[in-house]
């Protein structure tokens, strides 16, 4: 146990203070460089931001004329993540946050079937839609995993996303 004098801590407290409020209070995004390439290499969050961290969200049926529970019903890589992207923007919108507000997602993605692996452009043609367009600028880190199956058989992506709330919001 440390035990200070007054104005030791004091001090202490003013130079700790001093130094939480000297550093950025903004997130900090770098890119990759030379790179164009719709991710932020790294994400620094400020100490003082809020975290929110929202559970896997799921593709929502698209056609409701195809067979109940058909890839189809929920369309191709592409449509489900434009789907899935769409639900994640609601939730965040409900929480008084926007879709730049997300600095880092995971994505996992099932090969559609007859497909030897995942349908990664499918995903970044929906992906680009959301991330690094004039309109929305601010990148995330992102990992993206090819996994056998998700809970329904017929979703081909699941995207899980953490956000923060800028301090002082």
């Amino acid at each position: 146990m440390t035990i200070c004098v007054p104005k030791r801590c004091a001090i202490a407290l003013a130079l700790l203070l001093g130094a939480t409020t000297a550093h950025a209070q903004e997130v900090v995004r770098h890119a990759i460089p030379g790179s164009n390439f719709p991710i932020a290499r790294a994400v620094e969050v400020p100490g003082d931001a809020t975290v929110v961290y929202l559970s896997g969200a799921v593709p929502s049926v698209i056609d409701t004329s195809a067979a109940e529970g058909s890839v189809d019903a929920y369309g191709d890589t592409k449509a489900q993540t434009v789907s899935v992207l769409t639900s994640i923007q609601d939730t965040l919108s409900d929480l008084d946050l926007e879709i730049g507000d997300i600095y880092k997602m995971q994505v996992f993605l099932v090969a559609p079937d007859g497909s030897d692996s995942m349908d990664f452009a499918g995903f970044m043609d929906g992906y680009t839609q959301f991330f690094g367009t004039a309109d929305q600028p601010r990148l995330p880190v992102r990992s993206v995993f090819e996994v056998a199956g998700l809970a329904n058989p017929a979703w081909l992506v699941e995207i899980e996303v953490t956000a923060i709330r800028p301090p002082g919001e």
